[in-house]
């Protein structure tokens, strides 16, 4: 059976858009939740509980940056194996996820649920929100197998086409969670008043609610990566595709590490500036979270397509497809760019107020550095093309020197010549370094021979012996099922 989109023919512009924009509304809704939500616990139970909430988002985070790196490296195997017309291996591919992150998510919630004091302990969290955050943690702990599995599971969609059925599913969770939120920590109707565990427990209720509906959804749909009679062997874990997975998943996911330990250095430097500057880049935080969202969709849509195109050995199209994501990250994210710079006063105010001092602070971030979320979005889909054939290394190394020798350089490097603005300075400076390295990995980094990504029942025989390695540096994988597929170009196209 065919995945829901074939995105390996047809037009590319239209196409790419068409499977961006459900991840665009899965992206936004996800932070429209994590704002109301944090709207009810303010508004209901004042700023210290706001606080203790903190502690149990940051851990969630962690945790959902790994899952977010094997879920990446699963929609690229599916992707590929879905575009060299094998079903039965993106089914292994998910099988081995499932199989390996279910009970892995179980026992997360459990040693979570006795670790959180010891945890917030680590993170210092203060003794007068220490109680609130205890409560809220532990039951955000007992909701992360729900959470960590829908996630999974969605990327996995998302890599066999299917970009929809986790925009549903995802809004499904964000309205329950909207609804509930209040019902629970005031304990209205036949709900218990659980105070902000409540906020947590309204959390868990929608995504457990959601992630039982997208499975049954799933089956009565009849969707191709569903898992049926002897099929469900598959759930036991693979060894070669774990390998594979855990090979590419755990670079993406420390991505995502060195971005949040170098976001928390940035605001060290930050804080020593006082209130009203902490209060305003704050809030230019918050309005750059919608900014970078059109560039985390389209590379996220540029990765799935390229890498089912790979797999088909569409090398001409996965060109085509980088240029394309290019031209619309420059319409999408430069467009809100634009907008912001006109309405930034009026946006600012939304999280400031009207009055406040920090506006004009803000205005002077936003100019400053708000540009730069361009040169962000050619990089997510640069990254978006070479992850699809299995290159995290390089990405992983060139966010790392992008981050901390260059903006942390230039943050420090300039404080006695710019001041404070070479704090501001220093992300669209490393922005833009993180491109041009892409750039060059692109154009000359060889990621086109990569094979790591590489048919998976030659991987499962890679186990007999080291000259059958799938981590070779070979030409993209050709399929039994279809020998004549191009090989790879081992010379740079024109882009």
């Amino acid at each position: 059976m065919k995945p829901r989109t074939d995105l390996t023919t047809g037009p590319i512009t239209s196409t790419l858009l068409l499977f961006a924009l459900p991840t665009l509304g899965s992206s936004v809704l996800q932070s429209a939740n994590g704002s109301i939500d944090a709207v009810w616990v303010g508004n209901l139970l004042g700023e210290n509980a706001l606080a203790a909430t903190t502690n149990g988002n940051l851990v969630m985070f962690l945790l959902t940056a790994f899952v977010f790196g094997f879920g990446m490296a699963a929609t690229i195997l599916i992707g590929q194996a879905i575009g060299r017309g094998s079903m039965h291996e993106a089914k292994e591919v998910v099988g081995t996820a499932v199989g390996t992150f279910a009970p892995l998510a179980v026992l997360i919630a459990v040693v979570g649920w006795f670790l959180a004091p010891h945890l917030l302990a680590v993170l210092g969290t203060g003794p007068e929100i220490t109680p609130l955050a205890r409560a809220f943690l532990r039951v955000t702990f007992l909701a992360m197998p729900a959470i960590l599995m829908q996630t999974m599971l969605m990327m996995a969609l998302r890599g066999a086409g299917d970009a929809l059925t986790p925009l549903i599913f995802m809004a499904l969770a964000v309205v329950l969670d909207v609804i509930l939120n209040p019902l629970f920590i005031l304990g209205k109707g036949p709900f218990p008043q659980m105070g902000i565990g409540g906020s947590a427990f309204a959390m868990a209720v929608a995504n457990y609610t959601s992630l039982v509906a997208m499975l049954v959804y799933v089956y009565l749909r009849r969707h191709p990566l569903r898992l049926t009679g002897t099929e469900l062997q598959m759930l036991r874990p693979a060894p070669h595709i774990l390998r594979l997975m855990l090979s590419k998943g755990l670079p993406i996911g420390l991505q995502m590490v060195v971005v949040s330990s170098a976001m928390l250095t940035m605001m060290s430097l930050v804080n020593r500036e006082g209130v009203d500057t902490t209060a305003a880049f704050g809030a230019n935080q918050q309005l750059w979270t919608y900014v970078q969202m059109p560039a985390m969709a389209l590379g996220a849509a540029v990765s799935a397509m390229a890498a089912q195109n790979i797999g088909a050995g569409r090398w001409d199209r996965v060109s085509r497809i980088t240029r394309v994501g290019i031209a619309l990250n420059f319409l999408l994210t430069g467009g809100l760019v634009l907008a912001l710079a006109f309405a930034d006063r009026y946006a600012l105010a939304l999280f400031l107020g009207a009055d406040s001092p920090a506006i004009a602070i803000g205005q002077h971030i936003a100019n400053v550095a708000t540009w730069g979320f361009i040169a962000f979005g050619i990089t997510m889909v640069l990254f978006g093309t070479i992850r699809a054939n299995g290159q995290v290394i390089w990405p992983l190394i060139i966010l790392t020197i992008s981050l901390y020798p260059v903006r942390l350089g230039v943050a420090l490097g300039l404080r006695g010549w710019l001041g404070v603005d070479a704090l501001w300075l220093s992300f669209p400076v490393a922005m833009v370094a993180t491109m041009l390295m892409a750039g060059a990995l692109y154009l000359h980094g060889g990621w086109r021979r990569e094979s790591a990504i590489s048919h998976l029942e030659d991987a499962e025989v890679a186990e007999l012996g080291p000259q059958l390695s799938v981590t070779t540096e070979a030409s993209p994988p050709t399929s039994p099922r279809n020998p004549g597929l191009p090989p790879a170009r081992e010379t740079t196209p024109a882009e």
